[in-house]
């Protein structure tokens, strides 16, 4: 049939259609292509299971300060290698790497901005940087940034993303957790409400220290939280692990969460937060205020 061998050849010399790289996006959580514009029109949240997928510092910025706008501090700190440490890199083979893929000098940063007019102090890190490790520039610009609100008697939001300390640093970074932990407890004796947000993931000393002493703990839905991975745990008690191990909605189960958070909705609920802790936004720095309103809390809590 010379019409269907025609028809054939006429298909056959049809040129193949590319599909541009990241146009598509496979969610992992339920498996479904999704249109990366679409995605980012979410804030990368799934819109068949609100699977978080996770976004760098930016988009934390734009989400939850009023106009996306930060005034960076600290922006020139840079890590050194005072263990002159190596594996399969230099370590400063590895920090110049993560520096040119991020555009950081670092895992955080770190500076003001205000949330619905209200000024805070804000600190968010970048897993793109050595897996958001601390590292001693992490806890130093942590550091002043709870600095910061105690100096300016303003509120501090941290957004936390870590795969923990970083080991190339070595005992210097495991001191961080001690730095930034001493501070907080300064910051909770002069009733300063601290606000820490956990995201995917937030593990082992940054969970050990700054991200676990927040006065409220609020998280994205799905995250996976805790001090060591489940494999570790698992070979060390020699016992199988619960479902939904180490996930954020085990830990609000647990008691260790406040409560989950969509992330659309972080903006709202920090605000809503800071409204009860701190009162009207023309009062926050007032000293008086801020005290009257942690004693309502601790006095509620305790009933």
């Amino acid at each position: 049939m010379e019409w269907f061998r025609k028809a054939r050849a006429g298909l056959a010399r049809q040129e193949k259609r590319e599909i541009p790289d990241g146009l598509w996006t496979k969610c992992g959580g339920c498996g479904e292509i999704i249109y990366a514009r679409e995605l980012e029109r979410r804030s990368w949240v799934c819109p068949s299971c609100e699977f978080h997928f996770r976004i760098g510092h930016q988009d934390y910025i734009r989400l939850i300060l009023d106009d996306g706008a930060l005034e960076e501090y600290d922006r020139g700190l840079v890590s050194q290698d005072p263990l002159q440490f190596k594996d399969k890199k230099k370590y400063p083979e590895r920090i110049t790497a993560a520096q040119q893929k991020t555009g950081l000098a670092d895992a955080v940063v770190c500076g003001i901005g205000k949330i619905e007019q209200r000024p805070v102090s804000f600190s968010v890190m970048e897993f793109a940087f050595v897996g958001g490790s601390m590292g001693s520039v992490v806890g130093e610009k942590i550091a002043r940034s709870i600095e910061r609100a105690m100096t300016r008697r303003i509120p501090l939001v941290i957004v936390c993303c870590s795969g923990g300390a970083r080991m190339q640093e070595g005992i210097l970074s495991l001191m961080q957790m001690a730095k930034t932990s001493y501070l907080l407890a300064e910051l909770a004796e002069m009733h300063i409400p601290y606000i820490t947000v956990l995201t995917n993931p937030t593990t082992a000393g940054v969970m050990a220290s700054y991200a676990s002493l927040g006065d409220v703990i609020v998280a994205e839905p799905g995250a996976q939280l805790g001090f060591a991975g489940p494999r570790v745990i698992r070979e060390t008690i020699r016992q199988e692990l619960p479902p939904g191990f180490q996930s954020s909605e085990f830990f609000l189960e647990h008691g260790f969460l406040d409560r989950i958070v969509k992330r659309t909705e972080l903006k709202s609920t920090i605000a809503n937060l800071f409204q009860f802790l701190c009162g009207p936004t023309s009062g926050v720095n007032d000293p008086e205020g801020l005290r009257v309103k942690h004693q309502e809390l601790e006095t509620d809590t305790a009933e």
